[in-house]
């Protein structure tokens, strides 16, 4: 009888203290927190902050102009036409290598997803010196095309294929693990009830990744937009031909145009919120979607 009293004593004991033992103190946590405001602000706030001071300092007038004499205009447009080839290829490269590789086995499935991280352990700028070495007029390539009168380094090809090569993991990367937690056992069932192999992919496939791939997408579109390093070596920095926004800042910034690069590093710091704002949309929404699920 004393046994079964003391019991629920020792246990309420227990379960009373355990927060106790695992909680932080107070200092601790607030100390934690100072840190990475302090981090926060000085490595990310503060430069956007710089960024958009100095871009509208002169008035919006001069900043309109900034963003609309010939040269920047080319750099957006240039950028912008680079993203519509890079990211849907990226795409549709990132679905069809995912779902290889998470629906099914062969001999050299580890080398292939070895190679699909390759960007990610290269440096840009050591991928366009090898593009230079094989596409350039020197290159191991150079005289096969210049034969054929096709020009790809110090030109807008250069320029796609570096950023191709530089972005092509996010979307992949990105759905190989949510196709490898889902199976394949729908795909399997929507074959064995009559559907092609077309309806499996845009009726059941698709819709359970297309978070994923959205979200592959947005970090695709991230990285080629910033992309510097190899585009620098690649597209001779031709002003208003084979620049970039991030080339053209560049030139802007050594030519003492403080305020134009500015201006410049403003836009594509729009873009770039945009596309944080975007990621944490998709977040969210992949979040709920999880929740519903769970409760059902």
């Amino acid at each position: 009888m004393t046994t079964s009293n003391t019991l629920p004593l020792i246990s309420a004991a227990a379960v009373q203290d355990t927060p106790r033992a695992t909680a932080e103190p107070r200092w601790v946590k607030w100390t934690l927190v100072g840190i990475a405001l302090t981090f926060l602000t000085l490595f990310l706030i503060l430069p956007l902050a710089v960024v958009l001071y100095g871009a509208f300092e002169a008035g919006m007038q001069v900043w309109w102009q900034a963003v609309t004499e010939p040269d920047a205009l080319a750099a957006i447009r240039l950028t912008l036409f680079v993203l519509l080839i890079v990211v849907p290829l990226n795409a549709v490269f990132g679905v069809a290598i995912a779902w290889a590789i998470a629906k099914f086995e062969f001999r050299g499935k580890t080398i292939l997803i070895s190679i699909i991280d390759m960007p990610f352990a290269i440096s840009p700028v050591v991928v366009g010196l090898i593009f230079v070495i094989l596409l350039g007029s020197q290159g191991w390539f150079g005289p096969f095309l210049a034969e054929h009168d096709v020009r790809i380094i110090f030109a807008v090809p250069g320029i796609v294929i570096v950023i191709l090569f530089g972005t092509l993991p996010f979307v992949a990367r990105e759905l190989i693990p949510l196709m490898q937690q889902q199976g394949k056992e729908e795909e399997e069932a929507s074959l064995t009830l009559g559907a092609s192999g077309w309806k499996t992919f845009w009726y059941v496939t698709l819709p359970n990744i297309k978070w994923g791939l959205i979200y592959g997408v947005v970090l695709c579109n991230a990285r080629a937009m910033g992309e510097f390093g190899a585009v620098a070596i690649v597209s001779g920095r031709i002003r208003g031909e084979t620049n970039t926004m991030p080339l053209h800042i560049e030139v802007l910034y050594n030519e003492y145009m403080f305020t134009a690069a500015f201006a410049v590093s403003s836009l594509l710091t729009g873009l770039a919120l945009v596309t944080i704002v975007l990621k944490s949309w998709i977040e969210w929404k992949d979040e709920r979607k999880q929740t519903s699920s769970t409760a059902r």
